[in-house]
């Protein structure tokens, strides 16, 4: 595979303009109307590339994408590809802060995470377009609209695709200086709501109970449950409650995030937290949520696909190394299959979801070649 490098560069100014145009189409999660064309606008990209295209209609989070690349002989075991449309910015966003190059830099809303990597899957279905005869496995590629929000909607066709395939391949950004990710967290959510009862703060004080008190007490018994040295966190992330200064208030609740770094401690905090009680008399609470991603944990058989990658990017000049990071992403369900998956296979860069997220122009050859040669090699 000699060619690929060479390929991709006289590739690089397709690939940074057709960047740039992605970065220009404001794809905010839950918004099919904006969703949907932008996934029409890759079906056809793809099509033209000789892909088999299903489009997933679904009213409630966007349409999901699946393309498939068939081989004329199948000699390697099939691949799954995953990545996502949606984004976290607003229609809009991309008109007060259009794609811009400014010092190797291409800068916009959505450029790291993940529009970078949907560039390089264009990138590979033109080369898969041009040299047909090296496609030796059946390769799907699967867009879900829904990534930034959990999912929901998705999972259950990420989970039945990646049963059909060997390995996964996930187009998440990579971590500075380009390393892959072979360990993310796991992500609970969860919602508390205390209940109390309504009183006047001056006349009848003695007769209410402080919905707003019960949930600061949970607060802290959430903080306790803390434990850095298992890799777990648990983040309260918004409080809401009450009316006026002068009523005690008789609603008030919480959003929680917990972060885990195995499927048992998952479990285990998850119990935990459903299993919380009131510390006021004539308090209640109300508790749903749970284990939203399993982690991906850092198993034998990641080891073992990692040191394949490495070994086969070392074949096209590239130092591939390895890395971990709180974040979840759709990997992370295929990896609970016990299905070998590599992550953060996106170009390099960095601010996913700040102002100043940006992909590194130089970064976009050398991941689009070692995407190529892992499709075809691994």
């Amino acid at each position: 595979m000699a060619d690929l490098v060479p390929f991709f560069k006289d590739l690089e100014p397709q690939m940074i303009e057709r960047l740039c145009s992605f970065i220009n189409s404001d794809t905010p999660s839950g918004n099919g109307r904006a969703i949907n064309p932008f996934v029409q606008r890759l079906a056809r990209q793809f099509k033209e590339c000789g892909a088999e295209i299903e489009i997933i209609h679904n009213a409630e989070a966007g349409d999901h994408l699946l393309a498939r690349f068939l081989p004329s002989l199948q000699s390697r075991g099939p691949l799954l590809i995953l990545g996502h449309t949606d984004t976290v910015w607003d229609i809009g966003e991309s008109e007060r802060r259009p794609a811009h190059i400014l010092n190797g830099k291409i800068y916009g809303p959505g450029a790291f995470d993940m529009r970078g990597g949907l560039t390089l899957l264009t990138g590979l279905a033109v080369y898969l377009s041009r040299h047909p005869d090296q496609l030796t496995r059946r390769v799907t590629v699967l867009l879900d609209s829904d990534e930034e929000v959990g999912s929901h909607t998705s999972r259950s066709l990420i989970e039945t695709e990646a049963r059909k395939c060997e390995t996964v391949l996930v187009l998440e950004p990579c971590l500075p200086g380009g390393a892959v990710k072979t360990f993310r967290k796991g992500v609970g959510n969860f919602v508390i709501r205390a209940k109390g009862v309504a009183a006047h703060a001056g006349v009848d004080y003695n007769k209410g109970v402080n919905a707003i008190e019960e949930i600061a007490h949970q607060v802290l018994d959430l903080n306790r449950l803390n434990d850095p040295e298992h890799g777990t966190s648990i983040n309260v992330g918004t409080i809401r409650g009450g009316s006026r200064s002068n009523v005690i208030p008789d609603q008030a609740e919480i959003e929680v995030d917990l972060r885990i770094s195995s499927i048992a401690e998952g479990e285990k905090m998850a119990r935990r937290i459903l299993e919380l009680q009131p510390k006021l008399h004539g308090a209640s609470l109300e508790i749903s949520g749970g284990v939203n991603r399993p982690p991906l944990e850092r198993s034998s058989q990641v080891i073992q696909l990692f040191d394949r990658a490495r070994r086969l990017a070392a074949e096209i000049g590239i130092e591939l190394r390895e890395g971990s990071t709180g974040g979840a992403s759709d990997g992370c369900f295929t990896a609970a299959l016990g299905i070998p998956t590599l992550d953060g296979l996106g170009p390099d860069g960095a601010g996913p979801h700040a102002l100043y997220e940006h992909v590194l122009v130089e970064s976009l050859v050398p991941r689009a070649a070692l995407l190529a040669q892992l499709v075809l090699r691994l």
